[in-house]
């Protein structure tokens, strides 16, 4: 077989081995998944008429709800994410990744079934997220077939360059709950951007912290997407954050998994 039909071969079994790990333990997924769910049905249910006064003008929460779910999206994705960097630590400190080393697969297999099986759960966890908000109230009957596939491309990318960020911290953390601790800025990120209140309204010397981010042209983009709201110059630049930070990751992970061992 050729060297690229091994690579593919390879990452379909490291993808397959993450699968079933998310399997056996579900708990970290499940704990993780559950936060932006409580975040979602606390804003809605107890802040959502008092956000939407001070929002849209009106006591509607239904319009609040709109306005949440595309940042509860990505903040989804961050959380899930974390999962990911715990899941690198656990395999660097009990061994089993200095054991693949010794194997004849290919070494790259390894770091892309961690950031396939990633990208696939944090697509899945959007999901349940989104039947939730479906649930109680949301709705995009405007959005398009292509506006959707192009929402859903979009948390692709998010999910793909955050997942290699993920991976880079979860090979330099020393043991998994350093890793948890480390990716812990791709949860609360997205609370300082967009997602819940528009940056215009938070006080000035915030503003810059909340629109100078990787979130907040995401959380935008995607809002302009499913609701039709104003994108602007968002799309651009949330591709370009994407890319950047996958970019980024990719190298920071290849050169930490190629590092000698101590």
């Amino acid at each position: 077989m050729s060297s690229l039909t091994l690579a593919a071969r390879d990452s379909a079994t490291m993808l397959r081995r993450n699968l079933l790990h998310v399997r056996r333990y579900p708990s970290m997924t499940l704990n993780l998944l559950l936060t932006p769910v409580v975040l979602l049905l606390l804003f809605v249910y107890v802040f959502g008429d008092v956000m939407s006064a001070g929002i849209a003008g009106g006591a509607d929460r239904s319009a609040y709800l709109a306005y949440l779910v595309p940042g509860i999206m990505l903040l989804t994705i961050g959380g899930t994410t974390i999962g990911s960097a715990v899941s690198v630590a656990m395999d660097m400190t009990e061994g089993i990744t200095a054991r693949f080393r010794t194997m004849a697969i290919h070494r790259g297999s390894v770091l892309i079934g961690h950031v396939a099986g990633s990208v696939l759960q944090c697509m899945m966890s959007v999901v349940v997220v989104g039947a939730v908000a479906v649930a109680i109230g949301f709705r995009a009957t405007d959005a398009t077939a292509l506006e959707w596939l192009a929402a859903a491309g979009l948390l692709a990318l998010v999910s793909l360059a955050l997942t290699w960020v993920a991976v880079g911290m979860g090979l330099t953390s020393p043991n998994a709950e350093a890793a948890g601790n480390n990716a812990l800025p791709l949860m609360v990120l997205p609370l300082l951007s967009s997602a819940f209140v528009p940056v215009d309204a938070m006080p000035g010397w915030f503003q810059p912290v909340a629109r100078y981010q990787p979130f907040t042209p995401a959380i935008e983009t995607l809002r302009g997407l499913l609701l039709g709201t104003e994108i602007g110059h968002n799309g651009w630049l949330a591709v370009a954050w994407c890319l950047a930070l996958a970019a980024l990751g990719y190298t920071w992970s290849k050169s930490l998994f190629n590092r000698p061992p101590k």
